[in-house]
């Protein structure tokens, strides 16, 4: 595809993200960047909530890693519906009742300022690498489909890329974003329709004859019941069920966008329909997966393998379809898809950061609103520098499929979020707040260490439930600091 055909999409995306910017920047008060004041319609939120959770991983790693694993990432969505609905009715009353702007703050009124800043410092570490993660996908498309042709170097495609996401985020914020992820979840989800009725006429195949090449392919295989293996059915569905809770209900990321509804009824709402649509899209996600592979068998193309006989890189395998046999339509629709599914979780990635931070770690409560401004902006703007800076060590290590990458990170940095919300919501302990951090650092490290016995030992795989037993060693430790006398908030 000509770069200059590139530039030309790319630069007309953004000019439809500054004008929703420009829109709803008018009228904008101190806390709206942070609340969006509370009044963002359910259905917009859920809708919106599609594109920034999916992610140009799953645009891209989803649909390759079939080739690898099948449809068995589908028994992790199937989990993410029981968690979505201990979500909406367990924890977002409590966000609701306590009119929270940083979900982390219930941890500081419940056991003190340890497990405040403890928590949201987890989350400043989980989402920092989880978002890089993600503009590390996006970027690595923009720098082979037009930056690599001019011989700029990769750290100017990322630096460029986030510049323009803190220009049109920087004044509104979470105001901001609803809107435009609504627009950008739109465009993905466009994108990968258009590009399946393109892969499918390419292969002669008639919508019937689609959907029974799909579910006679060898790759759509859903449930795995080989307990030994990582990809195991009761694993992922558990998992699913626990990363629901933890890496969205226990996100600000997440839940500073469903804490802009206009109240705790509509933010229910908002959850229920945002799972529904969040399985269906996954389920279309794994079918690309298997039209790529049928495609790549039409045009006799070798994959490389590993020494396990794994396919290597499989995060490129849609991009390199995309822009250099699908022709050029399609080119221009593969670009627009995952620039919407990239920057609608970037996004509110770095406005979510900048609130954990300030909300968490800043005292502002006697600055001025001038004062305050400023603050965010240093804040935002140091958010920045530290995601290219991970996503440029990322690049020099990366030797997996990002999806598993972003899942297997989140089962340590996770775990222990997870542990002191249960230990909070569920126990009536008051703890001696200031070891938390020490249980908060213990648990991944125990966690990891008992993982590798694990397999050494007996052979077997945790996978992803690693992150529920980081949770468990967490509640336990918090257990044993605990004090005789305790009060639930």
């Amino acid at each position: 595809m000509s770069p200059m055909i590139v530039l030309t999409v790319i630069s007309l995306y953004f000019a439809v993200l500054f004008l929703i910017s420009k829109v709803t920047s008018k009228k904008v008060d101190s806390e709206t960047y942070f609340t969006g004041n509370r009044q963002s319609p359910w259905y917009v939120v859920a809708f919106g909530m599609i594109g920034a959770s999916l992610s140009g991983i799953t645009f891209i790693s989803v649909p390759g890693e079939v080739g690898n694993s099948n449809f068995f990432y589908f028994q992790l969505v199937l989990g993410y519906l029981v968690g979505y609905l201990l979500i909406a009715n367990i924890l977002l009353p409590l966000y609701y009742r306590l009119k929270l702007i940083s979900i982390y703050s219930y941890l500081g009124s419940r056991f003190g300022k340890y497990a405040h800043k403890t928590g949201s410092l987890f989350f400043l570490i989980s989402q920092s690498i989880g978002a890089s993660l993600r503009l590390f996908v996006v970027s690595g498309v923009l720098h082979l489909a037009f930056f690599q042709h001019y011989h700029v170097p990769f750290i100017v495609t990322v630096a460029g890329t986030i510049l323009l996401i803190w220009a049109y985020t920087n004044k509104a914020g979470i105001k901001t974003i609803v809107w435009t992820d609504l627009f950008q979840t739109t465009m993905m989800l466009l994108s990968v329709g258009v590009t399946i009725y393109i892969v499918a006429s390419d292969l002669n195949l008639s919508f019937g004859n689609m959907v029974e090449s799909i579910v006679n392919n060898e790759h759509s295989k859903i449930f795995n019941w080989n307990w030994f293996y990582e990809k195991n059915f009761y694993k992922q569905f558990i998992t699913g069920i626990v990363v629901a809770i933890a890496m969205n209900g226990l996100d600000q990321n997440e839940m500073q966008k469903s804490l802009t509804c206009r109240n705790l009824k509509e933010a229910q709402k908002n959850i229920y329909l945002y799972s529904i649509i969040l399985v269906i899209t996954n389920l279309i996600f794994l079918s690309l997966g298997v039209l790529l592979y049928l495609y790549i068998d039409k045009l006799g193309i070798e994959w490389p393998i590993d020494k396990t006989g794994n396919l290597i890189n499989t995060d490129r395998i849609f991009p390199e379809l995309a822009l250099n046999h699908f022709g050029l339509f399609a080119g221009i629709i593969f670009l627009l898809g995952i620039s919407a599914a990239a920057f609608s979780s970037a996004d509110s990635a770095m406005t979510s950061l900048t609130t954990a931070f300030y909300t968490d770690f800043m005292s502002v409560k006697n600055k001025s609103k001038s004062e305050k401004k400023r603050i965010r902006n240093i804040i935002n703007i140091g958010v920045a520098f530290v995601l290219i800076g991970i996503i440029m060590i990322f690049k020099a290590i990366n030797n997996d499929s990002v999806i598993n990458t972003v899942f297997t990170v989140a089962s340590y940095t996770y775990g222990p979020l997870l542990g002191l919300f249960s230990f909070g919501l569920f126990t009536k302990y008051q703890i001696k707040d200031k070891w938390v951090p020490v249980i908060a650092v213990l648990s991944p490290v125990l966690a990891y260490l008992f993982n590798l016995l694990s397999i050494k030992w007996f052979g077997f795989h945790f996978g992803y439930t690693i992150l529920l037993f980081n949770g468990i060693i967490t509640f336990l430790g918090l257990l044993l600091i605990r004090k005789n006398h305790g009060v639930l908030i």
